[in-house]
């Protein structure tokens, strides 16, 4: 018998919020947190727009010293990991130390410390190079410096999946914790890729949303309008326990994990497949894994990015995979208030999947303003609904054809 896994803390650090209740109450309010690049200069791009996290100080969890040796991604890291700890209550020590694993990714580490490290080894030399460059910059530095921080001795370990990477880790620790390779892991993902490089490469591939005259309304995912995504940053950390132990200590549970799918979709390095297998699979793959029915699905939070062949592809997935039923399920993106966190995605809308379970209301998808007749779904537009439903899908999909599915169900003992 499966060992049964559930979700005790929650943690964010977003465009929208630097914490889980500023950043939830403002998805319900349909609030964007896109506006103008302010972390550098656009005047050259054709791209000026992006969803920055706003007013965040490290130095609110870290000390100066401790701060300048890690990468912007690992202070969102640090700071969601210190909600999502506090508010479950755990205590980790001698007794559980090395139970208890950190499982944090990033799609790419911290582009900052690469950026401006390399500008420093071309205008003065090797010897400028910070020696902190490596461990500010490498993916696994988000789940070291937690794991160091709190004393967790249990697996240890991070996965650079682009915009699956923070799915893929609370689902491989889903799976440690079934399996008791773990008692608890802090898992989820961040990111911090709003740089001159970074910026400029997607706006060179044509991914990113150029409507830089209106950026609260450049996200609108399965819009007819839709240009592109709104470049995201930030942390979405999720305390998953086994019940046992959770229950053992008294936690409180938001949520049950019940769910876990990934598949490839052996097609094209950026493009989603046209036919929709991949997203299909994984979806299924999840459903079975959690032992229900898809008409038990009561809310997806999609992938959602806000590209015209993303949200067509995973429409069509969402109809192979649902059948009739897609038409009755309600599915939103809160990509259109964050943007497209990349590697945080993953784990920032997991936490808003627990979060529909948990206070009975669906996020919406605003910007949604014009129909189009390949996007046909119930996408939740522009309000957030009520709603008491039994279990929520969340969607991740990467570059390379990688993708994830979890499932979330509402705790009952």
């Amino acid at each position: 018998m499966k060992r049964r896994v559930v979700v005790t803390g929650l943690g964010l650090v977003t465009p929208c919020g630097n914490d889980v209740a500023s950043t939830w109450a403002a998805m319900l309010r349909g609030e964007s947190g896109a506006d103008y690049i302010k972390k550098f200069d656009t005047e050259r791009y054709s791209v000026k727009i992006a969803a920055e996290v706003k007013n965040f100080n490290p130095l609110n969890f870290l000390e100066k010293k401790e701060a300048r040796r890690m990468g912007a991604f690992t202070h969102f890291a640090i700071a969601a990991s210190d909600e999502a700890i506090k508010h479950s209550g755990l205590k980790i020590d001698d007794s559980n130390a090395e139970m208890i694993g950190t499982y944090i990714s990033s799609g790419i580490g911290d582009f900052w410390a690469i950026e401006r490290e390399h500008d420093k080894l071309l205008s003065g030399g090797p010897d400028r190079v910070s020696p902190f460059f490596i461990p500010q910059s490498i993916v696994n530095l988000a789940a070291g410096n937690v794991s160091i921080r709190h004393g967790a001795k249990g697996p240890n370990t991070a996965t650079a999946t682009a915009c699956a990477a923070g799915a893929h880790a609370i689902g491989d620790s889903f799976r440690y914790i079934e399996r008791g390779d773990a008692d608890a892991m802090i898992c989820g993902g961040a990111e911090s890729a709003i740089t001159p490089m970074s910026v400029a490469g997607f706006a060179s591939m044509r991914a990113l949303s150029t409507r830089n005259d209106d950026p609260k309304r450049a996200s609108r995912p399965f819009d007819l309008e839709r240009d592109g995504f709104v470049c995201g940053e930030g942390a979405g950390i999720i305390i998953l326990e086994g019940l046992d132990f959770a229950m053992a200590r008294g936690a409180k549970i938001y949520a049950e994990i019940v769910g876990y799918g990934m598949s490839g979709d052996a097609f094209h390095i950026t493009a989603p497949d046209e036919t929709g297998s991949g997203p299909r699979r994984v979806m299924l793959k999840a459903i079975k894994d959690a032992g229900i029915s898809p008409e038990q699905i009561g809310y997806i939070n999609a992938h959602g990015t806000s590209t015209p062949y993303n949200d067509k592809f995973e429409t069509m997935a969402i109809k192979q995979a649902f059948g009739e039923y897609a038409y009755k399920i309600p599915v939103s993106s809160t990509k259109s208030m964050t943007g497209h966190a990349l590697g945080a995605a993953g784990g920032i809308e997991a936490v808003f999947s627990v979060l529909a379970l948990h206070e009975n209301v669906l996020p919406p998808t605003i910007n949604y303003e014009f129909p189009d007749p390949n996007c046909d779904l119930d996408y939740i537009p522009n309000q957030a609904r009520h709603a008491e439903i039994e279990y929520a899908l969340s969607n991740s999909f990467g570059f390379g054809g990688t993708n994830a599915c979890l499932i979330f169900k509402r705790y009952n003992e």
